[in-house]
Formats: structure tokens, C-alpha cells, sequence
């Protein structure tokens, strides 16, 4: 009698099956899919980053999230709700950034702040932020680069789905 023909033999080969094939999807790289907005920060400088998105109750600005040099971190968890995200990043050591044309509120220090008008009155800094559509996608990455603007900044990578 062979130990497949017993229950315990069944048991123990499907046992080994389950962890090859684990060991196989490993090899191959593949991973449970997860959802959420990553930014990578391509250089070699610690980055402070600031998101700004459309919620139910409205605009929010939300930083900053200190990233390292070649490194990334998740900025939103979980499935996006919104269509369009906007970023705005400066390089803590060399004092370049990312940013563009849509003036969003940011703080000193870490902040989560509602609203996106009259940023100096109510205490807050103007800050221009790039606009990021992710088409709708359950997930999005943004890559902060080196590479410089046509016009001299700092540009951010692609964003991909």
C-alpha cells in the first residue's frame, strides 16, 4: 500500500502540493494584489510629501510623509475612491521640489487640513500641486526622479496603475 492510499498519506501529499505551489508563485513573483497609492522617491535624499485629494466632505490636504532616498511609501491604503490625486514634494537636503499649477494648503508640520481657499488666512502655506489621474484604478504609484522640468524643478515620474 502506498501513503497516498491513506487518508493521513492524502493529507500529507496535498500538504506538500499547497507549499510547492506557494514556493512556485514565490519564484515567479507573484503576490496578492494590493490597493493603494505609493509614491517612490528615486533619489538619493530624504523627501517630505504632501497629498491632496476630494473626499465626501471635501478638499483635504494631508502631509507630510518623510520618505528616504531610494525607497517608497503608501500614502493612501486600500482601494482609491477618487478619480484624481494631487502631489507636492520637496527634497529636505537639497531644497528642490515637485509640484505644479494646482494651489492646494499645506503646514509647517504634519497636517490633515479640509478646504483648499484662503490657505494663508486660516494659518496655512500655498503650494502648488501636480494633478495625478488614475484613470479610475484600484491602485497608483508615482515616482519621484532627478530629472529635471523643462522649466528647472524638479519633475515627478509617472504615475502608474
Amino acid at each position: 500500500m502506498d501513503a497516498g492510499a491513506t487518508p493521513l498519506g492524502r493529507r500529507a501529499l496535498l500538504g506538500v502540493a499547497a507549499a510547492l505551489a506557494m514556493a512556485l508563485a514565490s519564484l515567479c513573483g507573484i503576490s496578492a494584489a494590493r490597493a493603494d497609492f505609493r509614491v517612490c522617491n528615486a533619489t538619493q535624499n530624504l523627501v517630505g510629501v504632501a497629498i491632496g485629494y476630494r473626499a465626501q466632505a471635501g478638499w483635504v490636504t494631508e502631509g507630510w510623509w518623510h520618505i528616504e532616498g531610494s525607497s517608497c511609501k503608501t500614502l493612501i491604503e486600500g482601494e482609491l475612491s477618487s478619480r484624481f490625486y494631487y502631489l507636492y514634494a520637496e527634497d529636505a537636503e537639497r531644497g528642490g521640489r515637485w509640484d505644479g499649477p494646482i494651489t492646494m494648503c499645506v503646514a509647517e508640520k504634519e497636517f490633515k487640513i479640509s478646504g483648499v481657499n484662503d490657505c494663508v488666512p486660516r494659518g496655512f502655506q500655498r503650494a502648488g500641486f501636480q494633478e495625478y489621474d488614475t484613470g479610475e484604478q484600484a491602485s497608483w504609484m508615482v515616482q519621484l526622479t532627478d530629472e529635471p522640468a523643462p522649466d528647472g524643478t524638479a519633475s515627478a515620474g509617472t504615475g502608474t496603475p
